[in-house]
């Protein structure tokens, strides 16, 4: 039977991202939903990349663009940086691209380019890495960078009273169009978490892989989530982003 599994955040980790899909045991039959940041943080960030775009040639893949996917593939094409990518990631990026080939940043370039802003099923379930603002839904959102940068549609999740239902006025709009919403970005670490969080009717699947937190799954229908050893674990010798 096939399963649809989301990927929360990577940053680079492909040993914990290699432990989590053995964890998973998966068949070529499943579907995997990456929510992004593929990048910037531990030193595989590149070999991630390489990793995923070999996996998606024997399962169904769909690669959510994260903002860290988005400053690396400026910085691929054009040699783009800026002080506070450095500092959040990027020199991790910069360092694990430079015994890669032109032809293989190549491939890079294209598999970034490739990735969606959002995602939508059959089921009325929206897979994205940060969110959207505008009250009618994704179509309608204003500016690409909001999919990935925006925090706000996790911290009106957090602020909301538990007892509140669709029906209610005062439920926000932004929710009532998919029965589940998918994110990563903003570490469920941050409010003491160490698993995929709930909120409304958000599943929060970014479990801190780029800190001290592990690389996490959920099987969208069974709900039941997958785990790898924290990822600073598998690195020893390295900081990551702590």
């Amino acid at each position: 039977m096939s399963r649809k599994l989301v990927i929360g955040d990577l940053h680079g980790g492909l040993k914990a991202l290699i432990q989590l899909l053995d964890e998973i045991n998966l068949s070529p039959k499943d579907q995997l939903i990456f929510l992004g940041d593929y990048v910037d943080g531990w030193s595989d960030s590149a070999n991630t990349v390489s990793y995923l775009i070999e996996l998606a040639k024997q399962n169904s893949c769909i690669f959510i663009r994260g903002n860290h996917d988005d400053l690396a593939h400026k910085w691929l094409e054009t040699e783009e940086m800026n002080q506070k990518w450095l500092e959040h990631g990027g020199q991790s990026s910069i360092n694990a691209y430079r015994n890669f080939s032109d032809e293989e940043k190549k491939a890079h370039i294209k598999f970034f380019k490739e990735m969606f802003n959002f995602y939508k099923d059959e089921e009325e379930r929206l897979y994205v890495h940060a969110g959207f603002t505008n009250l009618h839904g994704p179509d309608f959102e204003y500016h690409d960078t909001g999919f990935y940068w925006d925090r706000t549609l996790w911290e009106m999740a957090l602020s909301m009273k538990e007892d509140l239902t669709p029906e209610d006025d005062f439920y926000p709009r932004r929710l009532g169009h998919f029965k589940e919403i998918y994110i990563g970005h903003t570490p469920v670490t941050r409010i003491g978490e160490t698993k995929p969080v709930k909120k409304a009717n958000i599943w929060n699947v970014d479990t801190g892989a780029a800190f001290k937190g592990c690389i996490s799954a959920i099987d969208v229908n069974s709900k039941e989530i997958y785990q790898s050893d924290p990822v600073y674990t598998l690195y020893p010798d390295e900081q990551g982003r702590n």
